[in-house]
């Protein structure tokens, strides 16, 4: 049912998408902007990502997943409106179609929390090659219907549709009976959530890979998306069903390579699915540009639509998997932010190429950054034989205090001491920056790693939480690759017992 969902609006994606840009060729005749809706789609993404994710974590996934429906069919019905009344002009079509984009922004990160929660890890690579199914479809029955109804009624048919299945999705997820987590804790609050989410992803050296290898891709590679609406009119009698087909090529290559996608992962590492991809998108990318009809443009745009899956499914994988669920959509929006972030700047970048110059150099430009981007980028590995095991762990009890301790309270510092063999230190704090690592992923505030001047074996680890209840929370979200990484620094402890774990809650002193 919400894989059924998930097609139905992306769908309204794409009948938004197609309809706003072809809308915009007979607004303005300036490259700018007709690339410019590829922009104002794609930026909200990039502008509200962290914050749409921080949402998806904290709040309730279902509600909060209709709720963007909702919004989305509002700004259709607009649309449909302003369409109608013939009032709209090239910046209020820019307008709205940011505020479409605003939806999609707070939509896609809740979307990506859910999959992992309804499918196992170890089929998560086909539940995503699914979802890029499902996304290529609606990029050929998207454009279809938009082109369809494009040519017999209008553009503003094509916004009151787009609403009308908006909201028979929203009403699809009311159905959805979804399992809440239970948690004896508060919620999160929104923007230390926010901080959370940024501090996981900026101590994850898994996601900078796939971050910065999914912004170099879509800002090279955008061009041809967004171009398309003015190739399609260079060729012979090009009209909205041109760019259809066109874009339906493009969607249809991708649900080809996205079936293949089982087959192609045990022949491929993750690494050369993105070297493939990019460099078949590049020269792709070059025969659309030196095209002379369709006959020729429209099967660059499959093999174009096969290598764009086979990049987003191995740089998402390596996303998903370097995510445990309690930040999952927190990650995720981050990751989106870095592949709409470069969709949005590189469709500005090459509108703007093409209106100093032409369609055609834009295009072979662009295509000359494919094999530029994967040597830049391709020391930075997506190897997946050390993925980490985010399972939950549940391993300890929470703390006991001698005295009730407000959730609130805080700053809260804790120290564990270790005694180690000095000959090992080397060894021991090589580990600790794992530790480092590991704790700040958490969203503490502070970690530092202090020697015993007076007894050189004699280490402290020092942690400092925002409050009692972020404390708390780092007890619910262990993982077993973290209880696995306690382990191995209890191997180095020499001493007797244990090593001594102490907490301290920062009291109030009145300053007078």
């Amino acid at each position: 049912m919400l894989w059924g969902t998930w097609l139905a609006a992306n769908i309204c994606m794409w009948m938004n998408d197609v309809a706003a840009a072809w809308l915009m060729t007979s607004l303005s005749t300036s490259p700018v902007m007709v690339a410019l809706v590829q922009t104002a789609s794609t930026l909200p993404v990039f502008l509200l990502g962290v914050p749409s994710g921080a949402l998806a974590d904290i709040l309730d996934r279902r509600r909060y997943f209709m709720a963007t429906q909702l919004w989305v069919a509002g700004v259709a019905v607009v649309l449909c409106v302003a369409s109608l009344a013939d009032v709209l002009s090239a910046p209020l079509l820019l307008f709205l179609t940011f505020a479409n984009g605003i939806g999609l922004a707070m939509r896609w990160p809740v979307f990506a929390a859910i999959v992992p929660e309804l499918v196992p890890r170890a089929q998560l690579p086909a539940a995503l090659a699914m979802n890029g199914i499902a996304m290529n479809a609606s990029r050929i029955i998207g454009p279809v219907i938009a082109g369809a109804l494009l040519a017999a009624a209008g553009s503003a048919y094509v916004f009151l549709l787009n609403a009308v299945l908006s909201l028979a999705s929203a009403f699809a997820i009311m159905r959805w009976r979804s399992e809440q987590k239970l948690s004896a804790l508060p919620g999160e609050r929104f923007l230390g959530a926010i901080r959370v989410g940024l501090q996981y992803v900026a101590q994850s050296p898994r996601m900078h890979v796939a971050l910065l290898r999914v912004g170099m891709f879509f800002l090279q590679s955008t061009a041809l998306l967004a171009l398309l609406p003015l190739v399609a009119k260079t060729f012979h009698a090009g009209d909205a069903g041109t760019f259809t087909l066109l874009l339906a090529g493009m969607g249809t290559g991708a649900i080809v390579a996205a079936l293949g996608m089982p087959r192609l992962r045990q022949v491929m590492t993750p690494d050369d699915m993105v070297r493939s991809g990019t460099l078949l998108h590049a020269a792709a990318t070059l025969v659309v540009a030196f095209a002379p009809n369709l006959y020729v443009g429209l099967p660059a745009m499959v093999a174009a639509g096969m290598a764009w899956i086979s990049v987003a499914n191995a740089l998402t994988v390596t996303a998903q998997l370097a995510l445990p669920d309690w930040v999952r959509a927190r990650g995720m929006s981050i990751y989106q932010m870095a592949l709409m972030g470069g969709s949005a700047a590189g469709a500005a970048l090459w509108g703007q190429v093409a209106t100093m110059t032409d369609l055609r150099t834009s295009l072979v430009l662009a295509s000359i950054g494919g094999p530029l981007v994967w040597l830049l980028t391709r020391r930075y590995r997506l190897d997946h034989k050390g993925d980490e095991d985010l399972s939950p762990a549940h391993a300890w009890d929470e703390p006991v205090t001698a005295f009730p301790v407000p959730p609130e309270s805080g700053p809260v510092l804790v120290t564990i001491t270790y005694q180690i063999d000095p000959a090992r230190a080397e060894e021991f704090i090589a580990l600790m920056e794992e530790s480092r690592r590991s704790r700040l992923r958490h969203g503490v505030l502070a970690w530092e790693l202090f020697r015993d001047t007076a007894h050189p074996g004699r280490y402290i680890e020092y942690i400092i939480d925002e409050s009692w209840v972020e404390h708390l929370r780092r007890f619910e979200r262990m993982t077993s690759s973290e209880v696995a990484l306690r382990q191995r620094k209890l191997a180095f402890h020499t001493g007797p017992e244990p090593p001594v774990v102490s907490r301290f809650v920062a009291e109030q002193v009145t300053r007078r």
